[in-house]
């Protein structure tokens, strides 16, 4: 029985996707795919590697590859899945996919008790519309594997259009038992005339990005194509710690030691290297509704269409529109006579946008991280390991924050040098250090917290607890804290 670990690469911040997606919160993190799941395409990917589960294939923990900023992101939305163990290897700064899956292979030859485990990878940000025609597809890529040493198998999307964003693969050859075709080659993101002429031909596939092979192949590969990223991986996980703050699995590699290893992906490192080579790599077709929501026009294709072709999420009235997305996040949003729009609307942001332009929202982004804006990164309303807070309201000297603690939780003993803050307590129930007291308030009670007094909230109860901030003071930036203990290791 092949023991199968599935791999999830959680990086990226889907640039193209602001204002919904930001760096705080990428997209892999949101609910995007147009159906009736509710679940975010992380927690999609998660389940679709996981239903690899047979009499046949053993699941192993999930490895999640993902950043320090986002361990908690991942960790909340694991939690909705009750049922999947994970182990989360923590990137101290992004080094491209390349790294990330050495970790992952590096860790699972760990835990997989001598059996050389079987790796299926997956990126953390696409959606899939037929799952049964997916887990077959994997399952195929899975027995290829087996067959033979050193083979990587791969998964080819049947393309529906002559694409110019997508790396493409060329197939060789009749399909073997395993539904399987040898690789020819791999060809970068064609010209518009060259994507046509290979959709043409009939020989030429997208590259999904997502591959199946066992850990030591992607480490021998490695070794063989790029020493370099072999050996700086290998330093950098030779240092690791584990941290398991809160019952939860962290595993963290050498920060120095990561920050050297050289940035690539895991197609430019590898794979694209493997036709030919003492690494066969073989293709199996996929034609399950793939995609990779790289863009507002992709989330309008897989959105569930009106009679008039208009994709609509939120508080939205429309009138005499055709052909347009429209996202409304936190406020009535209407649209009149209007054709082949995107419109996105946050608490702190709208994006008005041609369907056909969509691609240049990243030029957006661009111009805002040129400023220094804060809505590159966040948004208004803010996750945090304890619960959120929102940000209501700001000017001179003050600023107004809706705050919610989760059961159980606490924020960090904290001081502040440049701000007092008054807390008000509208919901749940209210632990609260203040200096050397510790009282507790509920609904409708208050309390004031002086500048540079050491001070935590935490929620005792079951339900959660919501407060109102009042700052005020000199300076109310976010890194004005100063902590002193902290439950989820922040200090």
């Amino acid at each position: 029985m092949a023991l199968v670990i599935p791999v999830i690469l959680c990086g990226g911040s889907g640039t193209r996707l602001w204002p919904l997606s930001r760096a705080g919160f990428p997209k892999q993190f949101l609910v995007l795919s147009g159906d009736d799941s509710k679940q975010s395409l992380f927690q999609q990917a998660v389940e679709r590697l996981n239903s690899l589960k047979s009499s046949e294939i053993t699941i192993g923990n999930t490895l999640v590859v993902t950043n320090e900023e986002h361990r908690f992101l991942v960790l909340d939305q694991l939690r909705e899945l009750q049922y999947i163990d994970a182990r989360l290897l923590l990137e101290p700064v992004g080094r491209n996919t390349a790294p990330a899956l050495t970790m992952a292979a590096l860790c699972a030859q760990e835990i997989g008790d001598d059996q050389d485990p079987i790796l299926v990878i997956s990126p953390a940000d696409q959606t899939i519309q037929n799952t049964a025609a997916f887990t077959k597809a994997l399952s195929d890529c899975i027995h290829t594997v087996e067959t033979a040493n050193n083979m990587v198998a791969i998964l080819g999307i049947t393309p529906t259009a002559p694409e110019t964003g997508y790396g493409y693969i060329q197939r060789a050859g009749e399909k073997d038992q395993n539904n399987a075709f040898k690789v020819n080659r791999f060809v970068e993101k064609p010209d518009g005339k060259t994507a046509q002429d290979y959709i043409a031909l009939g020989t030429y596939l997208w590259n999904s990005g997502m591959f199946v092979l066992r850990a030591s192949t992607w480490l021998a590969a490695l070794k063989e194509f790029r020493a370099d990223i072999f050996e700086a991986s290998q330093k950098a996980w030779a240092v690791r710690s584990d941290d398991d703050t809160g019952g939860s699995n962290f595993v963290r590699p050498g920060k120095s030691e990561f920050e050297s290893i050289p940035s690539e992906s895991i197609d430019y490192a590898v794979i694209e290297k493997c036709p030919g080579s003492n690494f066969p790599i073989k293709m199996i077709e996929l034609n399950a509704g793939w995609n990779d929501l790289g863009a507002w026009d992709a989330v309008w294709q897989v959105g569930r269409q009106d009679q008039d072709g208009n994709v609509t999420t939120g508080d939205a009235l429309l009138t005499n529109t055709k052909n347009s997305l429209v996202h409304a996040n936190s406020r009535l949003v209407s649209a009149v006579g209007v054709e082949d729009l995107v419109i996105v609307e946050t608490a702190d942001a709208v994006l008005v946008a041609n369907r056909s332009n969509s691609q240049d929202v990243k030029n957006i982004v661009t111009q805002l991280e040129a400023q220094g804006r804060a809505e590159k990164n966040l948004h208004r309303k803010v996750s945090r390991p304890w619960g959120w807070y929102d940000s209501v309201d700001e000017g001179e000297r003050f600023k107004v924050k809706r705050i919610q603690v989760k059961p159980g939780a606490s924020l960090s003993l904290q001081m502040h040098h440049h701000r007092a803050e008054h807390w008000i307590v509208v919901k749940g129930v209210a632990e609260i250090t203040n200096g050397d007291q510790v009282i507790t308030l509920k609904e409708n009670q208050s309390t004031y917290i002086p500048q540079g007094q050491i001070h935590r909230l935490a929620n005792p109860g079951s339900e959660p607890l919501e407060i109102i901030e009042v700052q005020s003071g000199s300076y109310l930036g976010e890194d004005d804290i100063v902590r002193f203990e902290d439950t989820y290791g922040r200090s």
